[in-house]
C-alpha cells in the first residue's frame, strides 16, 4: 500500500532528536528486520516460560478452566445501540472486555500447556498433556476467530457513526480507530507473536486472517487519514495518543510482512509518541493523575522500551522527562493502595497495574525511590483486565520478582506545571496527617471543577477527599458534563462565593501566590479566577503544621455585589468520606464507612469563625464505581457565612462588597 501523507513532525522534538534518521526510513527498516528474534517477551515452546513462578498464574489458571466449555461472551447490536439511545456504555463495553480476558487467560494456558504443576490444578497425567494443550490452543483460536468477526473493534462511545449518519450500527467499511480498535490489534498481535507457529498448524488460514483485519481496520485508516482527534496534530495531547500508538506499534512489528508498510507505520508511530513527550512538562506531571498515568505515559514507556527491544537497542530512551514521569506515581502516593485523585481518576489504585513495567524502568533510571514504591506495590499475578502484552511482560518479571520493600512515602512533593503540593507529617510512615492542594485550571484533560481543592488524609486514608471517577456514560464527554455531580465544584472541597459553580476552560485558573518548599509545605493560591473575578478577590492558603501536627486551610475573601446568578452567602465547602458527626465549632470524621480502612484514626476538624452555619449533605452512591472506593456513601459539609453576617467593606456607599475569611484546622484523633 502507498500514500502520499507527509510526515507530520514539523520540528525538532526529543525522540527526533535523539534518535534522527534512525527513526525514519529506510533505516529504519533495516534496524527492524528480524525484530521478533529479539522481542523479550518470546513465542510458547522456549525456555523463559518454565522459570514462570506457579504461583502467579493461580488465578488466571483457576478461571481459564471455569470458562472453557462455557459460551463466550456475545456483544450485540442492541448492546452497542445503548450508549446512542440511553447513554450506557458498560453494556456494550464490558461484554467486550469479558471477551478479550477470556482469550488473554486462553493464551496463557496454552503457553503454559503443564498445567498440572499449578498448586491448585488437579494432577494431569503426561498421556493427556498434549490433548489439553490442544484444548487450550482451541481455546484461543476460537477466541481469535470471534474477534475477526466483530463488526467493529470501536468503542460505541467513540465511533462516529450515528453522528455522521444518524445510524447505531457501526459500520465494517468505515472503522473507527480509536482505544478499542488498538487494544484488539494489540491482543492479536501479541497472540500471533506468541503462538503463531502453532496456529499454522491447528488453524491454517487464521494468522491471515488476522492480518487482513488488522490491516483493513487499524493500520490503513492509520496510514491514511490525519484528522483522528488523538494524533495531537492541533497541540492537544492527551492519553489517547501513546495509548493508541504503543498498540500500533505492537501490531506493525508483529503483523506487517512488508518492510516498507512496517517502517512506514513504525515512524508514525513515533512521531506521535514524540508528541505526547513534548506535551509533557518537565517536572512529570500528568494533568490527569494517577490513574491516567498507567493509560497515558505507563504506555508510552512500553511503547519505547518495545522498540528498544525491536531495534536491538538502536533506538532507546534516556531522557530527563521520562525520568520525571517514573516518579510521579510515587510522588501521588498517600499511603496503602490509595493515591491522591485528580479529574477522572479513583482514589484507588486498580488492580490489574503492571508495577513490575514500572520497577524495570525505575532500576535502569537509578530511581531507588521510584523502585521501592514499585517493588512494593508488584501483586503476585498479573490480571487478565492488563491486556495480553501487559501479562506475558509481568509472567515473565515474576521471574526475577523484585523483594518487596517497604514503599519511600516522600515526605513533600510540588509540580509547579500543574500547581500540587503533597506533604505528609513524617517521611517514610503513613502515621499521622497527609495534605494535598491543588490549583491549576479548568480546562485540563478529564477535567473536574477542582480547582483550589485540598485532600487530607490520616493515617494513609483519605478523609476529606475528591469522590473521583464515576461510571462513564454518554454524558461523561458531552454538553453535560458538568451535570454530573462528582465533576461539580459544588461537591469539590472548594469555595462557592455567593453559592457560584467555578467556570470551565483555562481561563478559569488559580494563580501561584506563594509556592510552598519541603521545609515550609505551604500553598498559597488566587482563586478569584476560577468564578470569574479577579484573582486576588479569593486566596486559599493550605498548610501542613509538622510541629503542630494540624493541616490548616485558610481562606481570605474581598467580594464586590453577587451577580445575578448568585445568591447573597459565601459557602465553603468540603467533601468527607466514612462517618461524619458534627458538633458545634468541630466536627470527627471517622473512616467506619469505608471499605477496609476502618481501622485509622479519624480526623478532628475545627473552624473559626465558630458561629458558621454549618449544612450536611449525604450523598447516598448509587455508582458503582464511587461506592467500591467509598462506600456507601460521601457527606459534604458546607460553611455558610450569610453576608449580614459579613464585615462590612466598601470604597463606594452604592457598591458595598464582602470581606471575610474562614480557617479550617485538621488533626488526627488520637
Amino acid at each position: 500500500m502507498t500514500s502520499n501523507i507527509p510526515t507530520t513532525a514539523t520540528r525538532e522534538t526529543p525522540l527526533a532528536a535523539a534518535w534522527s534518521s534512525k527513526a525514519a526510513p529506510p533505516e529504519l527498516a533495516g534496524l527492524l528486520r528480524g525484530a521478533g528474534e529479539r522481542i523479550r517477551v518470546r513465542p510458547a515452546g522456549e525456555g523463559a516460560w518454565e522459570k514462570v513462578p506457579a504461583d502467579t498464574l493461580s488465578a488466571l489458571h483457576r478461571q481459564a478452566c471455569e470458562e472453557r466449555g462455557t459460551p463466550w461472551p456475545q456483544p450485540l447490536v442492541s448492546h452497542y445501540a445503548r450508549y446512542f439511545r440511553d447513554g450506557n456504555r458498560a453494556a456494550y463495553e464490558g461484554l467486550v472486555a469479558a471477551r478479550q480476558q477470556r482469550l488473554t487467560r486462553a493464551a496463557v494456558m496454552c503457553l503454559l500447556p503443564d498445567t498440572h504443576r499449578l498448586a491448585d490444578a488437579d494432577p494431569t497425567p503426561a498421556a493427556d498433556a498434549d490433548r489439553e494443550a490442544s484444548d487450550w490452543l482451541d481455546e484461543v483460536i476460537d477466541g481469535a476467530y470471534l474477534l475477526c468477526e466483530q463488526s467493529s473493534w470501536s468503542w460505541a462511545a467513540h465511533d462516529d457513526v450515528f453522528s455522521r449518519s444518524g445510524e447505531v450500527v457501526p459500520r465494517k467499511s468505515r472503522p473507527y480507530l480509536d482505544l478499542g480498535a488498538g487494544e484488539v490489534a494489540a491482543q492479536l498481535a501479541w497472540l500471533d507473536h506468541l503462538l503463531g507457529d502453532r496456529l499454522d498448524i491447528r488453524a491454517p488460514g487464521l494468522r491471515r486472517r488476522i492480518r487482513e483485519e488488522t490491516a483493513e481496520r487499524v493500520i490503513h485508516p492509520f496510514l491514511e487519514r490525519l484528522d483522528w482527534h488523538w494524533l495531537g496534530l492541533d497541540g492537544n495531547v492527551h492519553n489517547w495518543n501513546p495509548w493508541i500508538h504503543s498498540n500500533l506499534l505492537a501490531a506493525a512489528i508483529f503483523l506487517l510482512d512488508d518492510p516498507n508498510e512496517q517502517a512506514r507505520t513504525v515512524t508514525r508511530c513515533i512521531e506521535g509518541l514524540d508528541r505526547f513527550l513534548s506535551s509533557l512538562p518537565a517536572d512529570g506531571a500528568i494533568d490527569e493523575g494517577f490513574a491516567y498515568w498507567w493509560n497515558g505515559a505507563g504506555r508510552m514507556l512500553e511503547g519505547l522500551a518495545l522498540l528498544e527491544d525491536a531495534t536491538g537497542g538502536a533506538l532507546d530512551a534516556d531522557l530527563p522527562v521520562i525520568r520525571e514521569l517514573v516518579a510521579f506515581p510515587h510522588r501521588m502516593h498517600i499511603g496503602g493502595d490509595w493515591f491522591l485523585n485528580v479529574a477522572d481518576g479513583p482514589a484507588r489504585a486498580a488492580k490489574a497495574l503492571p508495577w513490575d513495567m514500572l520497577h524495570r524502568w525505575a532500576v535502569r533510571l537509578g530511581d531507588r525511590d521510584a523502585a521501592r514504591h514499585a517493588a512494593a506495590c508488584v501483586q503476585a499475578g498479573p490480571e487478565a483486565a492488563a491486556g495480553l502484552g501487559r501479562v506475558l511482560h509481568s509472567l515473565l518479571n515474576a521471574a526475577d520478582a523484585p523483594t518487596p520493600t517497604h514503599p519511600p512515602l516522600v515526605p513533600f512533593t510540588y509540580l509547579p506545571s500543574v500547581q500540587i503540593m503533597a506533604a505528609r507529617e513524617q517521611g517514610g510512615t503513613e502515621k499521622g496527617l497527609f495534605l494535598a492542594a491543588k490549583g491549576g485550571h479548568n480546562g485540563e484533560h478529564h477535567n473536574h471543577r477542582d480547582v483550589g481543592s485540598v485532600v487530607v488524609a490520616v493515617d494513609g486514608v483519605p478523609l476529606l477527599v475528591d469522590a473521583g471517577q464515576p461510571t462513564y456514560t454518554a454524558k461523561t464527554f458531552g454538553p453535560d458534563r458538568y451535570d454530573i455531580r462528582a465533576m461539580q465544584s459544588a461537591w469539590h472541597s472548594v469555595p462557592a462565593p455567593f453559592g457560584l459553580e467555578q467556570g470551565t476552560g483555562a481561563e478559569f485558573a488559580a494563580e501561584v501566590l506563594n509556592a510552598p518548599d519541603p521545609t515550609d509545605p505551604t500553598l498559597q493560591l488566587a482563586l478569584g479566577a476560577a468564578y470569574g473575578f479577579r484573582p486576588d478577590q479569593w486566596v486559599r492558603t493550605a498548610s501542613l503544621d509538622r510541629k503542630t501536627r494540624k493541616a490548616i486551610v485558610e481562606d481570605c475573601w474581598d467580594l464586590g455585589r453577587p451577580p445575578e446568578s448568585g445568591t447573597s452567602d459565601v459557602d465553603i465547602t468540603y467533601l468527607a468520606a466514612g462517618t461524619v458527626t458534627v458538633g458545634h465549632g468541630t466536627a470527627t470524621v471517622r473512616p467506619a464507612g469505608i471499605p477496609a480502612a476502618e481501622t485509622s484514626r479519624g480526623a478532628v476538624l475545627r473552624w473559626e469563625p465558630a458561629a458558621a452555619v454549618v449544612l450536611v449533605d449525604e450523598w447516598l452512591l448509587d455508582d458503582p464505581l464511587l461506592a467500591d472506593i467509598w462506600g456507601a456513601k460521601l457527606t459534604r459539609l458546607r460553611f455558610r457565612l450569610p453576608a449580614a453576617d459579613l464585615p462590612p467593606h466598601s470604597t463606594n456607599a452604592d457598591h458595598p462588597s464582602a470581606a471575610g475569611a474562614f480557617t479550617l484546622t485538621v488533626e488526627a484523633t488520637p
